[in-house]
């Protein structure tokens, strides 16, 4: 994908930051990765496409596009539906799973009762499938995986952390997916929305076989101390029933990740380097998110004063998934909350502006990608009357930013490849 160089920043930081996020955005639809990963034309026989995450319907859209109309179901988040000719597409809530999610997932299953060897299938994979792939684990009800979802998300608990956990009291994830597609050849694209972009991580894994144990998962959940139900506390202490690494009915599954966060990345510092001195710091950062914010604020900072007038801006890219621990009553996310916290730390330090936004267009539970802001945030804050502290201890980001101005809101952006950071820092004038 070729795209012009964007202007120099320095006539208006906040939008180029925007446009740099947007430039990030386009770089991981699925209309161009799906397509260079299918095979050049639709196999013979029967072809069954099936899916779950907020990119798939977008996925199932570029495969119609390229093979036309086909036979399946996927499962999208509300909002995130696109029109196909073969496909049905079901929407379903996220992050906290909800019935719409289950009886989909249950019809999806029952869709691959029906294959024989020789058939092919095709899985459409992206982040927020594990929410909407959503097939509890037998004595485990709906209610109580949205109470263990709702723990998991205020724990401050890694999103790998998270899906280990998810795999063991599904009927789906954990490889349970490809193992319900044997004797047929299964296909999987996966749009990667975690660190280090391992397959078994997308979307609690279906398609690919587990490492872990239910042991791990007990341990994992003492350790974040979340408070299961009893069912799952008893399902767990079974040993649950996993898909192995090496299970015969995973022989037939190729996985392929079609998008990735570093290729986001990428496109944005293509964009940027004919202005810019361009630093990425990594694809794969996490921990909490305000403490994210306060450090990369303070390193632009830093870089700051080694800059002399007439240098270059410099640009700070990073990518990965940070978390929120919750303890306010706000309303916020993870990437409007490590906004917050650098501005509290800049404090209205001249010259640095930074962007935080979720490439999906949720951050959090909310409809808000993130926030953007620059120096004048003091002023803004006291014309909204609100404290920029004070809104930090509460969790309160969204609710910050909302009154301030500063909130990015995209609509459903039908892809998912996490968190986008930009710290732009300008030379001193």
């Amino acid at each position: 994908m070729t795209a012009e160089p964007l202007a120099h920043p320095g006539a208006n930081p906040e939008a180029f930051l925007r446009a740099l996020f947007d430039r990030a955005v386009a770089a991981a639809d699925p209309m161009i990765g799906v397509p260079a990963a299918l095979p050049p034309r639709k196999p013979d026989g029967r072809v069954l496409v099936i899916g779950a995450g907020k990119a798939s319907a977008r996925m199932a859209e570029a495969v119609e596009a390229h093979w036309g109309p086909c036979e399946g179901l996927v499962i999208t988040r509300y909002g995130y539906g696109r029109p196909c000719k073969g496909i049905e597409i079901v929407e379903a809530a996220h992050p906290v799973p909800d019935a719409a999610g289950v009886a989909a997932t249950r019809r999806l299953l029952r869709l691959l009762d029906s294959v024989e060897e020789g058939d092919f299938v095709l899985s459409l994979i992206s982040g927020g499938g594990s929410a909407l792939l959503c097939a509890p684990a037998e004595g485990i009800t709906l209610s109580e995986k949205q109470a263990l979802t709702e723990a998991l998300l205020a724990s401050g608990a890694p999103i790998g952390v998270m899906n280990g956990i998810r795999k063991e009291i599904s009927a789906v994830k954990g490889g349970r997916l490809a193992a319900a597609s044997w004797p047929a050849t299964l296909l999987s694209l996966m749009i990667s929305d975690v660190p280090g972009d391992a397959p078994g991580d997308i979307a609690s894994g279906p398609t690919v076989g587990h490492a872990g144990s239910a042991a791990d998962a007990l341990d994992k959940l003492a350790e974040w101390n979340v408070v299961p139900p009893a069912s799952v506390q008893a399902f767990l202490e079974s040993g649950g029933d996993p898909v192995a690494l090496d299970d015969p009915r995973l022989s037939r599954t190729t996985n392929v990740i079609t998008a990735a966060p570093s290729q986001s990345l990428a496109a944005a510092a293509k964009a940027a380097e004919a202005c810019c001195d361009i630093r990425v710091l990594g694809d794969a950062l996490e921990g909490e998110a305000r403490d994210l914010g306060t450090e990369q604020a303070q390193r632009a900072m830093a870089i700051q004063n080694g800059l002399a007038p007439g240098d270059r801006p410099v640009l700070l890219l990073s990518g990965g998934e940070v978390t929120v621990t919750r303890t306010g009553e706000g309303t916020g996310g993870p990437n409007a909350e490590a906004m917050l916290a650098a501005a509290v730390t800049l404090n209205g330090h001249p010259g640095i502006h930074a962007l935080a936004c979720d490439t999906d267009g949720v951050d959090g539970a909310a409809e808000v990608a993130g926030a953007v802001i620059g120096p004048d945030m003091p002023q803004r804050a006291a014309k909204a009357g609100r404290d920029m502290t004070a809104a930090l201890t509460d969790n309160d980001a969204h609710g910050f930013f909302a009154q301030t101005g500063n909130q990015v809101v995209t609509g459903p952006t039908l892809t998912n490849v996490n968190d986008f950071r930009a710290f732009l820092i300008l030379p001193p004038s």
